[in-house]
C-alpha cells in the first residue's frame, strides 16, 4: 500500500481513501459504463488462481518500458510507477487491497493494526510479525516504523521526499510493550492511516538524509519479500529477481522474474515475438489489436484509479500568468483527443471532471465547470488581456513568442500523437507548440521531476485513498522551491486547507465534500489538466496466473505464475 500517486509515461501495471478504522470510502470496484450498454467495466482481470492450480518453478518475463535508477520510492525521484511494479515483489507494507478497494493487513508483516485512542489523540497500535526479517538478517521492528516517519514528516527539507502526507500529522511513533508493538500517536486526526508506512524501508535507509537519498540509487541493498533482489544488467537494460527462500511466507511459485526495460512501441514487438511474458499495453489501440492477436495470448482489461492527463508548468515563464494557463487549457478539445487515444479500446470514451474520484468511484462530482469546456474564443480573450497579442501566427509579448515546449518521452506514440493534437488546436488561439521528444529513461528524472517542461502528458496510477494518494501533486510550496510531487509547482493555502479537512475527517460524506471543494479550487489553478480514467490493458500469456490488469488489487507475487 502507498500513500502517493505514482506516474508513468505511457503504461505499467503499477500500483498507486479516504479509510477510517477500515471503512474504505471512494474506493468501489467497476461499473456499466452507460445505461443501455451491455459492456461491463471489470474492477480486475488477473486469471486469479489458488496455488495449488499454479506450477512451482519458472521464469516470467516482464517488460517495463522505463529503467528507474531511484529504487527509494519514497523517495522524490523513485515515485514511479515502473519502480513500483518491481519493489512490490521486495518490501514490506502493512496493508493490502482488494479488488474492491477493501483494505486489509497483511499478516506476514502485521498480526493487527487498530485505532486503540480517539480521543484526546488518535493513536493506532500495530501488532508486528516476529518472523518478519530484512534480507540482511535484522527484525523488522518498531524502530523502521519511527524512523520512517522521521524521514518522511517534512520537517527536515534535506530529506527529498516525494510526499509528507499523514506522516507530518504524527506527534511521535513509540516502542509498545517490545519492539514488535508500534504505538503511533497523531497530532491530528489523519482517516487515511492505513495508507502509511508503505513501502517501509528500514531504519539504516531512513536515519540519514544522505542515505535516504543516494543508498538506493542505483542499488536495492536490502529486501523484505517473497523474492530477493538477483542483479541488474545496464547494457540488457535488465532487473533480476530471484526466490527468497528465507521468506517466512508462502514460497514464490517462480524462480526467477526478469524484468526487461525498453521504449513502448518495442515492448509490443517483443510480445507479439514471443519474448516478452507480460507488458502493459496501455491505452495504445494499434499495441492493444497487435497483443489480442498474438497467439496464446490474451489482453486482461480493468478499471482502476488510474487517469491520463497534462501537466502544466506553472514555474515556467510562460506559463506562470493564471490567466495564460487557463487560455491555454479552455485551446484544449479534451473530448477530442480522449477520442483520438481510447478508440478501438472497448473502453468508454467519457472525460474525467475531478482530479481525485475516477468516474468509476462513489463520491465522483463534475467540477470542471467552465474551464473544462473547450472554448478557444475565451482562451482568445484571456490571451490578449494578458498582454499576449498576435504578430502573425504566433503571439508575443515584449517580443517573445508563446512557444510552449511539449516534452514525451520516445518511442510513445499516444503521448506524440496527443502533442500533434494539442499543437493544432492551439495554433488556432495564436499558441505554438512544439514537440520535444526525449528518452524514455530520462523523461521523468531529467525533465518532468526538475521541472524542464511546458507542459507534458503522462499518466497517474492511483490507490484506493483518493485524497491523500494526490495530496503532495497539489500541495503548495511555502517557500516557493519544495514543490517534492507537485510537477505543475502552482498551489494555494485554500487547496491545502480543504485537502486536509478531506484528510483528517472520519466521516465520509464530510471527506467526499472538502474533496471536491479541493478539487473546484484545483480547476481554476490549472495544475493538472485531467483527460480520462485511464483503461489497464494488460497482455499476457494466456496461462499466467494471479496477474494482469489490477485494478485496485494488490498483487500477491509468491502466488504468480503458470498454470500449463
Amino acid at each position: 500500500m502507498k500513500a502517493s500517486r505514482l506516474v508513468v509515461s505511457a503504461a505499467v501495471t503499477g500500483s498507486l481513501l479516504l479509510a477510517g478504522c477500515g471503512n474504505v470510502r471512494g474506493g468501489g470496484s467497476g461499473l456499466r459504463d452507460s445505461p443501455g450498454d451491455e459492456r461491463t467495466i471489470r474492477a480486475f482481470d488477473i486469471n486469479p488462481q489458488p496455488r495449488e492450480n499454479v506450477k512451482d518453478g519458472g521464469t516470467l518475463r516482464w517488460g517495463i518500458n522505463e529503467f528507474p535508477t531511484q529504487w527509494n520510492r519514497n523517495q522524490v525521484d523513485g515515485n514511479l510507477a515502473m519502480a513500483a511494479v518491481i519493489s512490490n515483489a521486495l518490501l514490506p507494507a502493512p496493508f493490502v487491497s482488494n479488488e474492491k478497494a477493501e483494505i486489509s493487513i497483511d499478516r506476514d508483516y502485521v498480526l493487527s493494526a487498530e485505532v486503540s485512542d480517539q480521543r484526546p489523540k488518535q493513536v493506532v497500535t500495530y501488532t508486528l510479525n516476529p518472523k518478519a526479517k530484512w534480507s540482511d538478517g535484522k527484525p523488522i521492528t518498531w524502530a523502521d516504523y519511527e524512523a520512517q516517519w522521521r524521514a518522511l514528516n517534512g520537517r527536515d527539507p534535506a530529506f527529498r521526499i516525494a510526499s509528507s502526507t499523514g506522516y507530518q500529522d504524527i506527534e511521535k511513533v513509540a516502542r509498545g510493550k517490545d519492539d514488535f508493538e508500534v504505538v503511533v500517536t497523531f497530532g491530528k486526526p489523519f482517516g487515511d492511516w492505513q495508507a502509511l508506512f508503505g513501502p517501509l524501508l528500514p531504519a539504516a535507509t531512513n536515519r540519514s538524509a544522505q542515505a535516504f537519498n543516494n543508498a538506493w540509487v542505483n542499488k536495492i541493498p536490502v529486501t523484505a519479500g517473497p523474492f530477493k533482489f538477483g542483479g541488474f544488467d545496464q547494457t540488457a537494460k535488465t532487473i533480476t529477481l530471484v526466490r527468497d527462500d528465507a521468506w517466512w511466507g508462502n514460497r514464490a511459485k517462480l524462480d526467477k522474474i526478469i524484468y526487461r526495460a525498453s521504449e513502448q512501441d518495442s515492448l509490443i514487438g517483443a510480445f507479439g515475438n514471443g519474448e516478452l511474458d507480460i507488458i502493459d499495453v496501455g491505452p495504445s489501440a494499434p499495441g492493444y489489436a497487435r497483443a489480442r492477436s498474438t497467439v496464446g495470448a490474451q489482453v486482461r482489461q480493468a478499471a482502476g484509479p488510474d487517469f491520463r492527463h497534462f501537466t502544466f508548468n506553472g514555474a515556467s515563464e510562460l506559463l506562470k500568468d493564471r490567466n495564460v494557463r487557463q487560455a491555454v487549457q479552455l485551446g484544449i478539445n479534451r473530448q477530442a483527443i480522449a477520442q483520438s487515444d481510447l478508440q478501438g479500446l472497448d473502453w468508454p470514451i467519457a472525460l474525467l471532471n475531478n482530479h481525485f474520484f475516477m468516474n468509476t468511484q462513489e463520491g465522483y462530482q463534475d467540477n470542471a465547470g467552465a474551464l473544462g469546456a473547450y472554448n478557444p474564443e475565451r482562451a482568445k480573450q484571456l490571451l490578449d488581456a494578458a498582454g499576449w497579442k498576435l504578430n502573425g501566427t504566433v503571439r508575443q509579448k515584449h517580443g517573445k513568442p508563446l512557444d510552449l515546449r511539449f516534452v514525451v518521452p520516445s518511442g510513445v506514440q499516444i503521448s506524440k500523437a496527443e502533442g500533434e493534437l494539442a499543437q493544432s488546436m492551439l495554433a488556432q488561439i495564436g499558441v505554438k507548440l512544439t514537440i520535444k521528444a526525449v528518452p524514455s529513461d530520462d523523461f521523468f528524472s531529467k525533465y518532468v521531476i526538475p521541472g524542464n517542461f511546458d507542459i507534458t502528458p503522462f499518466a497517474y496510477i492511483g490507490t484506493p485513498f483518493p485524497v491523500s494518494s494526490s495530496y503532495a501533486i497539489y500541495a503548495n510550496a511555502e517557500d516557493g522551491k519544495s514543490w517534492n510531487a507537485n510537477f505543475g509547482r502552482t498551489g494555494s493555502a485554500e487547496v491545502d486547507q480543504a485537502m486536509s479537512r478531506a484528510a483528517q475527517s472520519l466521516d465520509p460524506v464530510r471527506a467526499r465534500a472538502a474533496t471536491n471543494a479541493a478539487d473546484a479550487l484545483i480547476w481554476k489553478e490549472v495544475n493538472v489538466l485531467p483527460l480520462y480514467q485511464r483503461p489497464q490493458n494488460v497482455a499476457v500469456r494466456e496461462t499466467l496466473a494471479n496477474v494482469g490488469a489490477r485494478g485496485f488489487f494488490d498483487l500477491q507475487y509468491e502466488d504468480i505464475g503458470f498454470t500449463g
